[in-house]
């Protein structure tokens, strides 16, 4: 069966060949966008479709028998649900033409889809920023503690600075004013000995 035949199995029920034409592309073109970004495309009964990585690595040519080296590269992968496998096998029988194979998806199920990726890429995006927001934060509250800090640092030193260039010019300032005074008290007997010499007199 290839896409024309599928669209014509589909159209009786889809409501007519061009709805049934655009519900497989559209369909299809989901998978593939999907796939390609890397999700994992998981329909319950019939199968998932995924993206794998092959490393590179050495292979052999057929026809030559020559080693060859083969690039890494991406591949997409189909694995089919146990449900499929099991009407293939034959342990299940095949419904009616009228009854669906494949499971129908449970209530409420259908109701998320695109919004609910929305939602969480919504959230891992809010996530990220608040994430970079708090590293910001972070970085600018140390540099502003590290400022402090060197300020403080510096206030101190020019206390301190200040605190020695003041003792030092206190002391200056004793050192000159002490002989003054010695010799102040050395004159003071000199006047008593004139006065008792005009008590003498």
């Amino acid at each position: 069966m290839n896409k024309a035949q599928l669209v014509e199995a589909i159209a009786d029920k889809v409501g007519g060949r061009q709805d049934a034409a655009d519900a497989v592309d559209a369909v299809l073109d989901a998978i593939v966008r999907a796939v390609v970004a890397g999700d994992r495309v998981s329909v319950t009964g019939f199968g998932s479709f995924e993206k794998v990585e092959r490393p590179a690595r050495y292979a052999r040519n057929p026809q030559t028998g020559e080693r060859v080296r083969v690039k890494k590269t991406s591949v997409p992968r189909f694995r089919a649900g146990q449900g499929f496998k099991d009407l293939v096998s034959g342990a299940k029988k095949l419904p009616r033409g009228g009854e669906v194979s494949v499971k129908k998806a449970p209530k409420g199920s259908l109701t998320g889809g695109a919004a609910t990726t929305a939602r969480t890429t919504t959230k891992k995006a809010a996530a990220k920023k608040a994430t970079a927001a708090k590293k910001a934060t972070a970085k600018k509250a140390t540099a502003a503690k590290k400022a402090t800090a060197k300020k403080a640092t510096s206030a101190k030193k020019t206390a301190a600075k200040k605190t020695t260039a003041k003792k030092a010019t206190a002391k200056k300032t004793a050192a000159k004013k002490a002989p003054a005074k010695k010799a102040t008290a050395k004159k003071a007997p000199a006047k008593r000995a004139t006065r008792k010499r005009a008590a003498a007199r």
